[in-house]
């Protein structure tokens, strides 16, 4: 190494490049220095002298910067205080002695070394000159402090008598808020009087800027009160923006509800409704849970359809086309469907249509509704609630609460986006109810064409006119309608299917469905007609269709697996066991053999109709009555008015008078899992234990349904056309029926009344003519014994028709 090399070195000291931060000579500053570069300077520095270059650099984001990115003019300090910070970082108290610039580099690694050459000032050749700069720098500096009194600064400039003009521009420039490229415009200036008028017009400028900003804080002070110190905040930012001409707007957001508000196709009272919730916006922080509420409760409210209608295009021919198209049969229910909508395409106006279709799962309910939307042209939301039990979800829930929301009803107007849409309430006898109230009360205003003008969701908290929507309900039992509700809504019936009509919808509707559904094509697969019949009537007992279309199903997707396979390019299904397995249904469920005792009764159920047999058996024993197979209340009332029917004939029919003494009774309705009620087992249960008593079977080819009185009577019941197909799919030959219920007989399937012959009774003894294989043998004398108990007679009250369930 050279001579000149040595004493270069010797004379050398480390550079530390600073970020955002220029030191001036003869002031103190706090570093915190975390660079590794940085770090080893400063190890440099204090294992020589405690002497460092301090020079700005020129982009604050590089983290590494070289020589040619640093400004020229740096201040050479002394290092007073080092403080370790947690982590890898320390805090250093220097002191900047003199201007220098860079005159040579000794090394760049592992910091950067190098040579400096003090920068001489050239100070004012006139004494008075200075001082005169001195007192004007100090002015202005005192008269800036007074201006920025109220302005939160990091620190301030501490100015003594005895300091030299140099010395105050150093001072004043280090704690000037100006940026980084003009303070080390004002360090690199070596002559006293330039840096001096340069601080000036700094001075100035930054003068007039706090002027401005007094300005601004006065005029808004005067525009607020003392106490709305958030208000006073927000003012102050929009009279800053529009000051200094910026384009963005705090209220921005506020305007815009504004806007979408004056647009929105409502009332005056809505408008001026949502418009005083802006208002509330504007005054509330935006971070504020307030503030969250409303702008969801606006959002949403500018999200409904006020008054927003599509065009209802009713056209009969079309909508019969529609219906016949999509089902088949159910004419009377087709019938009643256009009568209300030819209703409609008289008066569009006219309200309180609110039709309710009520029938067993899978025969077309939702389907039809579907239709009917497609028909009008209005759009179709469907609400499904089954097991809705909280009040609130039809109302709506308050906004004071978590998470509210809106109502089904409102949520439906607002997926439907138009004010009369068509609008499916599914299963609405599935409503329950608990302590959060009775949501079939709240349907009451729904479905009321006289209140639903005004129906106030309690989210929404405004009146809302629900008249113009077409609402069409469904349920599988009608008496699980509260009567209220029932009472609003015009019912239609669906019965259920015949094998005919489902053999014809699965030949013309579901086959294509499916085979569409499971990717085949028709020349795929072929059905005949003999597997359908036979998928009817051994893989499905139901009142729809719906396991009829799942089975189908299952056989196309056995069918695909053969072809891509490659076992058929064609696949013909001959038989339905070769794809469904062994049958699930046998075709004679019940016993075509005359029996003693056992009596084919009907049933009604949500699913449709079905056989009921009733079970007596006579044992010798002490007058005990068993009653099994999950039998309710009402149909246990009617097995003890059957055993007091017979104890009060017992004579006449020549049976023992004193069997409900030395015998025991046992009434059983099989399938003992299924619950049954319901009154109208009353002359099965009769018939099946005078049967019984008397030892003559009952003919199996004879299935019967009615209440009976204590004095012989039988009653109407309900669900004839749902129990007459009950004993058409068994092959019954007669029913026996109440005679008041003939005429319901209007409503029953034309291949069953062709398949069926109708016996309606209004006395019990016609009953027993007709079930029994032979008639009992009848006493000579008929008339009691005085202490029998004889049966007194019983004024049956006015009752109305029952919804029965048996």
């Amino acid at each position: 190494m050279s001579v000149i090399t040595k004493a270069l070195r010797r004379n050398s000291m480390p550079l530390l490049a600073l970020r955002g931060l220029a030191v001036f000579p003869g002031v103190i500053y706090h570093l915190d220095i975390g660079r590794k570069k940085s770090l080893e300077a400063l190890r440099a520095a204090m294992s020589r002298n405690q002497t460092l270059f301090l020079v700005s650099q020129q982009n604050t984001e590089e983290e590494s910067p070289e020589l040619d990115q640093l400004y020229p003019v740096g201040t050479v300090a002394v290092v007073r205080q080092i403080l370790k910070l947690p982590g890898d970082g320390v805090r250093v108290l220097v002191e900047g002695q003199y201007r220098a610039m860079v005159t040579s580099v000794i090394e760049e690694n592992p910091y950067f070394n190098v040579v400096v050459t003090e920068c001489r000032e050239r100070n004012f050749a006139d004494e008075l000159k200075e001082l005169a700069m001195s007192r004007q720098l100090t002015a202005r500096y005192n008269a800036y402090e007074q201006l920025a009194e109220h302005q939160p600064r990091d620190t301030e400039a501490h100015l003594t008598e005895d300091m030299s003009c140099a010395e105050l521009i150093d001072n004043i420039a280090s704690v000037l808020p100006i940026k980084l490229e003009e303070k080390n415009r004002i360090l690199a200036l070596t002559t006293v009087s330039s840096r001096a008028k340069l601080l000036l017009e700094l001075l100035s400028r930054e003068q007039a800027v706090m002027e401005i900003e007094n300005t601004i804080s006065r005029r808004v002070q005067e525009q607020v009160d003392e106490n709305q110190k958030d208000y006073y905040l927000r003012e102050q930012m929009k009279a800053i923006n529009e000051e200094l001409g910026n384009t963005e707007d705090p209220f921005e957001e506020a305007a815009e509800y504004r806007a979408k508000i004056e647009k929105l196709n409502a009332s005056d009272e809505v408008k001026k409704t949502l418009l005083e919730e802006c208002r509330k916006l504007e005054r509330m922080p935006d971070n504020s849970h307030e503030a969250t509420v409303i702008h969801l409760y606006l959002d949403t409210c500018l999200q409904l359809p006020w008054n927003d209608r599509c065009k209802e295009n009713i056209q009969l021919e079309k909508a019969r086309k529609v219906l016949d198209r999509d089902h088949y049969g159910m004419q009377k229910v087709k019938e009643r469907v256009l009568e209300a909508l030819a209703v409609r395409q008289l008066d569009p106006n006219v309200k309180g249509q609110i039709l309710c279709l009520v029938g067993p799962p899978g025969v077309g309910k939702t389907s039809i509704a579907r239709s009917i939307a497609e028909t009008t042209g209005r759009p179709y939301v469907r609400v499904s609630l089954g097991g809705v039990r909280d009040e609130s979800e039809i109302r709506g829930h308050r906004r004071t609460y978590i998470g509210a929301m809106m109502g089904r009803i409102m949520m439906a107007m607002k997926r439907a986006k138009v004010k009369n849409p068509l609008i499916l309430l599914d299963e609405i006898d599935k409503l329950s109810h608990d302590y959060n109230g009775d949501p079939a009360s709240a349907l009451l205003e729904v479905l009321d064409s006289e209140q639903n003008v005004a129906f106030v969701d309690r989210y929404v908290d405004m009146p809302y006119d629900l008249s113009d929507v077409l609402f069409i309900t469904t349920a599988n039992d009608a008496s699980a309608i509260p009567a209220p509700l029932y009472d609003r809504m015009d019912v239609i019936k669906l019965g259920s299917y015949t094998a005919e009509e489902k053999w014809h919808i699965a030949k013309e509707h579901l086959i294509g469905k499916q085979i569409k559904a499971n990717g085949l094509k028709s020349a795929q697969i072929r059905f005949s007609d003999e597997v359908i019949r036979e998928i009817i009537d051994g893989y499905t007992r139901e009142a729809g269709v719906r396991q009829l279309e799942r089975e189908i199903g299952r056989i196309c997707r056995k069918a695909a697996c053969r072809i891509v396979e490659g076992k058929a390019k064609r696949v013909t299904v001959s038989s339905a066991e070769e794809f469904l397995g062994t049958r699930k249904f046998k075709p004679d469920a019940l016993s075509h053999q005359d029996e003693i005792g056992v009596v084919n009764g009907l049933a009604w159920t949500s699913a449709g109709g079905e056989m009921l047999p009733i079970e007596v058996a006579i044992l010798d024993g002490t007058g005990k009555i068993e009653l099994t197979g999950s039998l309710g209340d009402v149909m246990k009332e009617s097995a003890r008015i059957a055993i007091s029917y017979a104890r009060a004939h017992a004579r006449e029919w020549q049976i023992e008078r004193d069997f409900y003494k030395t015998k025991d009774i046992h009434i059983h309705a099989p399938e003992g899992a299924v619950p049954k009620d319901g009154p109208s087992a009353g002359i099965a249960m009769t018939t099946a234990l005078i049967s019984a008593l008397t030892g003559i079977p009952v003919r199996s080819d004879v299935a019967m349904t009615g209440e009976i009185s204590l004095r012989g009577r039988v009653l109407p019941i309900g669900g004839l056309r749902e129990k007459s197909m009950a004993a058409y799919t068994h092959r019954i030959k007669t029913v026996i029926i109440p005679g008041e219920n003939v005429p319901d007989l209007e409503e029953v399937d034309a291949a069953v009344k062709a398949g069926l012959k109708f016996a309606p009774v209004a006395r019990y003894e016609e009953v027993l003519a007709l079930a029994l294989t032979r008639q009992p043998d009848v006493a000579v004398d008929v008339i009691a014994d005085a202490a029998e108990p004889i049966v007194p007679p019983i004024v049956e009250s006015a009752r109305r028709p029952c919804r029965d369930r048996s």
